[in-house]
């Protein structure tokens, strides 16, 4: 079975021109043409009205109240979604942070995918990264289907989050795939935030970062895409 999944943090749907435009990550949305799509920094009105435009199934992870909506993390799939639930990762005295694990239905299985937007901070991470390797998360013993665990790590080196992930999983490394390092910011990229972590069970074919006239200005970051056979 083959299954295309992205990460994209929409900067709240913010782009480079400072102008605020679901419409315009709606475009991004279907120039992907993904079946599973995680998305970082977005609110519940602009996660649900993206579902509507596009016809697609929602689960929304709330990390903390912004202006007066939810804010989080979302996962949009084509296919039908069994259950999710959002894990608190955050640590003390930093901002709200959360990892949203959603089950999709694939074939009478299910696809376990774990939308992640870590901390900034490098002390914050290392707790973050103990966190997600626990038995209640990635590690919970509901699981029953190949996991994918993508997002925004905030982590521009190889750091304690590549190396905990790397050891439990598979990664779409840019060195191979793209020939480069780097996807943040969009238009001059300087770092590699967005990752991408597989189960064996999936196959990778083909990594990319979209780059379009659209994307380039309709977040300050690009989406990430991986094609898999699912075997």
């Amino acid at each position: 079975m083959k299954l295309r999944v992205a990460t994209y943090n929409v900067h709240k749907c913010k782009g480079l021109d400072g102008r605020v435009s679901v419409q315009r990550i709606a475009d991004v949305l279907s120039e992907l043409n993904a079946d599973v799509i995680a998305m970082q920094e977005i609110f519940l009105k602009q996660a649900q009205e993206l579902a509507d435009r596009i016809g697609i199934h929602c689960a929304f992870g709330e990390n903390r109240q912004l202006m007066g909506d939810a804010y989080g993390n979302v996962v949009l799939s084509r296919h039908s979604l069994r259950s999710h639930c959002n894990y608190d990762v955050s640590v003390a005295g930093r901002e709200k942070r959360g990892c949203l694990r959603t089950d999709v239905l694939l074939q009478n299985r299910a696809l376990h995918v774990f939308n992640v937007h870590l901390g900034t901070d490098f002390f914050e991470r290392r707790q973050q990264a103990k966190r997600l390797v626990e038995e209640t998360v990635l590690k919970s013993r509901s699981l029953d289907g190949p996991r994918v665990v993508l997002g925004d790590f905030n982590e521009w080196t190889r750091g304690h989050v590549s190396k905990t992930l790397s050891a439990e999983f598979e990664s779409t490394d840019l060195r191979v795939y793209l020939k480069r390092r780097r996807t943040y910011p969009g238009v001059f990229p300087v770092m590699h935030l967005d990752h991408i972590y597989y189960d064996a069970q999936l196959d990778i074919e083909h990594v990319a970062l979209h780059r379009t006239r659209t994307s380039m200005v309709a977040s300050d970051h690009l989406p990430l895409v991986a094609d898999f056979c699912v075997r």
